[in-house]
C-alpha cells in the first residue's frame, strides 16, 4: 500500500519578504492562505497590522520577522521591534541570530539576543522562531547554534532568511533535528518551490515551510 503524504497546507507559511512588498501584495497573500487553508503567512513588520486585519476571522497565523535581514541589530532594538509586532497582531516571531557575533565567538551575546526575545514572546503566549543562516555555518557551527537555541528556550529553530547564498537543505533539517530537543520545533525556509523539495524536508522532519510558493506546491 503506498503511503499517504502529508497534506502540505498544514506545514505553509505563505511568505513575501520583498523590499518592494506593496499592500495589494498583502492583501493577495493573505486571501490565498484563506484559500488555500495555509497554516499562516509571513509578512514584513510593516504590513503586521494591515495583515491582522485581514485574517481577523480567519484562521490562518500571522507570523513576521525582526533583526531582519542580517541579524545583526541589538538586543534592545529588535525587542522594540518584537514588542511593536505582537502589539499590532503578531502570532509568531522569526528573529535573525546575530550571526555577527556568531562568528566571533561572542556566544553569550547570541543566547541573551535569543532568551530576551523568548521570554518577551512568550509573556503573549507568542512563538519565537530563530532563523540561524545555515548556508553561512559549517556543520559545527549549525550545531553549537542549535545549543543556544535550546538553552534559550525558543520555540523553533528556523534554517535560512531566503536572502543570504541559499536556502534549506534536507542535509540542514537532519542536522537541525538531531541536535535539538524534540519540543523544539523546525522551519525550513528559503528555495522551496517545487512539491518534491516540499515533501522531501517533511520527511526530514521539517515542522513548518516558509515558501513564496504555496499556491503552486499545493496545486502540482
Amino acid at each position: 500500500m503506498e503511503k499517504m503524504q502529508p497534506d502540505l497546507k498544514y506545514y505553509i507559511e505563505q511568505t513575501i519578504l520583498k523590499p518592494d512588498t506593496t499592500s495589494e501584495q498583502i492583501d493577495k497573500l493573505c486571501a490565498e492562505a484563506i484559500q488555500y487553508e495555509f497554516f499562516g503567512v509571513c509578512v514584513p513588520p510593516f504590513y503586521v497590522e494591515q495583515a491582522a486585519k485581514l485574517l481577523m476571522n480567519a484562521d490562518v497565523k500571522l507570523i513576521t520577522v525582526v533583526g531582519f535581514p542580517l541579524g545583526y541589530n541589538s538586543t534592545h532594538i529588535k525587542l522594540e521591534e518584537t514588542k511593536e509586532v505582537i502589539r499590532h497582531g503578531a502570532d509568531e516571531v522569526d528573529m535573525v541570530m546575530n550571526i555577527a557575533a556568531f562568528k566571533s565567538g561572542n556566544f553569550n551575546l547570541v543566547l541573551n539576543d535569543m532568551k530576551n526575545l523568548a521570554d518577551y514572546c512568550h509573556r503573549f503566549e507568542v512563538l519565537l522562531k530563530v532563523i540561524i543562516e545555515t548556508c553561512l555555518l559549517s556543520d559545527d557551527e549549525v550545531i553549537k547554534a542549535c545549543e543556544l537555541a535550546a538553552e534559550a528556550r525558543v520555540d523553533f529553530v528556523k534554517t535560512s532568511t531566503g536572502f543570504s547564498t541559499a536556502g534549506a537543505t534536507v542535509h540542514h533539517i537532519q542536522l537541525m533535528r538531531k541536535n535539538l530537543p524534540e519540543h523544539i520545533r523546525l522551519k525550513a525556509s528559503g528555495g522551496i518551490r517545487d512539491r518534491n523539495t516540499a515533501l522531501d524536508l517533511i520527511k526530514s522532519q521539517a515542522d513548518r515551510l516558509g515558501t513564496s510558493s504555496g499556491v503552486k506546491l499545493v496545486s502540482e
